[in-house]
């Protein structure tokens, strides 16, 4: 496998419309056209290669989160093509952990937190539960710090 620093170079040569910046996480951000990658990763070349893919299926919006998890599987499916072209072998594990990570995230968010019955979505940041009609709007949150609110019943 070629070096990480040759694969980034390589990539930002061959993708000139999209910045490559060092950050604390990856991710793509399509408002600035840039592809924020950690440089401390072992695994950053295949990391790189997976935030390219949203970029390049371009990976901007979601309604629901369940939409989420499908176009992290939709990238991953991608970035398997472009890892043959840099030579960059991608282990199956490393796939299914990050898609696990959403899908935790996806259960937590969920999750009812009166009853802890799983809920189901009905706005951006609201769930509603149909076992016992609770309702909670839920942060931003991806990675850490995932909050959920329970809405009080309105008269």
């Amino acid at each position: 496998m070629p070096s990480t620093t040759s694969i980034l170079q390589n990539l930002k040569n061959k993708y000139p419309n999209f910045k490559f910046e060092a950050g604390d996480d990856f991710h793509w951000s399509p408002s600035d056209n840039t592809i924020f990658y950690n440089k401390k990763s072992p695994d950053m070349a295949i990391l790189l290669l997976h935030e390219l893919s949203h970029a390049l299926l371009s990976h901007d919006k979601y309604q629901h989160d369940i939409q989420l998890i499908s176009l992290e599987r939709q990238a991953w499916d991608y970035t398997r093509s472009l890892a043959r072209g840099f030579e960059v072998e991608i282990p199956n594990n490393l796939i299914e952990s990050t898609l696990d990570s959403y899908r935790e995230w996806l259960h937590s968010r969920s999750t009812c937190p009166k009853c802890h019955s799983t809920g189901v979505q009905s706005d951006t940041k609201t769930y509603k539960c149909l076992v016992c009609s609770g309702n909670w709007s839920v942060n931003e949150a991806k990675t850490c710090a995932l909050r959920r609110y329970a809405n009080k019943k309105r008269p």
